[in-house]
């Protein structure tokens, strides 16, 4: 869904600036304190390590895939991995489908409400001088326009504002990530997919939240370049080492960096946000997946790998209901 809503971004966007994703990573910040509490914390983490794995309960099988939404090189190895693993399952279960994409997109052209501040104040009334134009950079070196940023809905530029401008690059170019590859491969098999949540499941959770909510969102997720580029540098090695629960653990650690998040107000944000856009979904999805279990025998999930991990994480949740879960490393 993250995917469907950052190529929403990018249609509205146009073309980005140049960026090369590259460079240090957030890792390399830390203490040898901060590191061994960080690595302390991954440890009680159930299902933290790996992106490959197999539930089983009785005849049914789910096959589990951690995916990455954007492009990287390194995706080929895991889909010659798992590409084979289609053949053998009777749907593919995905954030998002052709169909919802198109669903997505149809609705924010037909109802710019859902993506904008269509009345009443626009951000820079709403956000003092020196964090709009925070705002207003990050926006401007992914391509969108600060005028056209300002009539954002504060959630969704947090969104679009979280993907680094290399990355948003690489996808206004055609070039996709795992689960998409595996939605082209499905399509090309004529293997059925559907989708784990309806297309305006987002739009719902952060519709929700107050203005003023909303607003501490963008502010918690307007990190400074140098700081954002590190977060995703480790987020990319960390996925493909299949450190996860690591990289989820980082994002925490990342808001001791950020001025003014102090005194646990960034903490507190960070954990609203880890339950709307994974704790509540992950939750939502174990009926659509044990329902697609019951009704094919064998089916296949593929998810962004930060819903994997974790008490609350998918492999947790379906294993609490008596399944089996088994490492496909």
């Amino acid at each position: 869904m993250l995917r469907a809503l950052a190529l929403t971004f990018a249609l509205v966007a146009g073309n980005s600036a140049e960026a090369q994703c590259g460079g240090p990573s957030l890792l390399d910040r830390l203490t040898a304190e901060e590191r061994a509490a960080l690595d302390s914390r991954v440890s009680q983490m159930p299902f933290a390590q790996g992106l490959l794995w197999q539930a089983e309960r009785g005849v049914e099988v789910v096959t589990l895939v951690g995916t990455m939404h954007i492009h990287d090189p390194r995706l080929d190895a895991i889909m010659a991995r798992v590409e084979p693993m289609l053949d053998e399952v009777g749907l593919l279960l995905l954030e998002v489908t052709p169909a919802e994409e198109a669903q997505l997109q149809g609705a924010v052209a037909a109802d710019p409400s859902l993506m904008f501040l269509t009345e009443g104040p626009t951000l820079p009334e709403m956000l003092d001088e020196e964090t709009w134009q925070t705002v207003a950079e990050a926006a401007r070196i992914r391509g969108i326009p600060p005028v056209m940023a300002a009539k954002f809905r504060p959630w969704f530029l947090m969104l679009s504002l979280s993907m680094p401008a290399c990355a948003a690059e690489h996808m206004m170019a055609g070039r996709e990530g795992l689960d998409f590859m595996l939605s082209d491969a499905a399509e090309a098999r004529s293997l059925g997919m559907r989708a784990l949540e309806p297309w305006d499941t987002l739009f719902t959770l952060f519709g929700e939240a107050t203005m003023e909510e909303q607003l501490d969102f963008l502010r918690v997720g307007v990190l400074e370049p140098a700081l954002q580029e590190e977060m995703f540098v480790a987020m990319i090695e960390g996925y493909f080492t299949g450190d996860v629960g690591q990289v989820w653990e980082l994002g925490r650690v990342s808001l001791d960096f950020i001025p003014g998040m102090e005194g646990g107000v960034g903490l507190a944000l960070f954990e609203e946000m880890e339950e709307q856009l994974l704790n509540a979904r992950n939750r939502a999805w174990i009926p659509v997946i044990e329902a697609a279990a019951a009704e094919h025998g064998q089916v296949m999930v593929a998810a962004g790998a930060a819903h994997l991990p974790g008490d609350e994480g998918v492999l947790a949740l379906l294993e609490a209901r008596g399944w089996t879960i088994t490492p496909l490393s």
